[in-house]
């Protein structure tokens, strides 16, 4: 007679056992991935924010009104030497103002659509941590005191200051 090797079903179970135990301790890392996702889009469209601002501000040293308190710097929106193509957006000491038109350009974000991807908040009816802040955030979360998920940004104080800018992802 042959002898069958196999496993005993305590085996069997002990083995699943350990893999429940595993995916228990395991399962609370991958759960919250949707906040972690929000999170690093905030801090993307920070970057962003942050490099718009960095080219407005060349622009506006070329132009001579990064020590103006306000301006209006021209871009040019296609890169080439056409004047119908270049664009308008107002800026404090040469970069950009806090203002929503000038930011959706400069950043190239949906606002506008029936599901838009951001939107911004001029004045906030929440409190931010930059007083006098705008705040834009991700157009399928609406802010709140207890629901914070957004990026501020400031203008300048003054001339040779920067900007401020804060991601805010406590509520994501």
């Amino acid at each position: 007679m042959k002898k069958q090797n196999g496993f005993t079903l305590i085996e069997l179970v002990v083995v699943i056992i350990i893999l429940g135990i595993l995916a228990v301790t395991a399962a609370p890392k991958f759960i919250n991935l949707q906040s972690d996702a929000r999170e690093s889009t905030l801090e993307g469209l920070k970057a962003s924010l942050q490099g718009a601002n960095t080219l407005v501000y060349s622009k506006a040293a070329i132009q001579g009104l990064e020590s103006k308190e306000t301006g209006i710097v021209i871009l040019d929106k296609k890169g080439d030497t056409d004047p119908s193509n270049d664009v308008k957006v107002n800026s404090v000491y040469g970069y950009l103002k806090n203002a929503s038109a000038d930011l959706v350009f400069a950043l190239d974000i949906d606002t506008t659509s029936t599901k838009p991807e951001w939107t911004i908040v001029d004045a906030p009816k929440v409190k931010t941590t930059i007083k006098d802040a705008i705040i834009i955030h991700p157009g399928d979360k609406t802010p709140s005191d207890t629901a914070k998920c957004w990026v501020e940004y400031k203008n300048p104080a003054a001339q040779g200051a920067a900007p401020q800018y804060k991601v805010e992802a406590s509520g994501c």
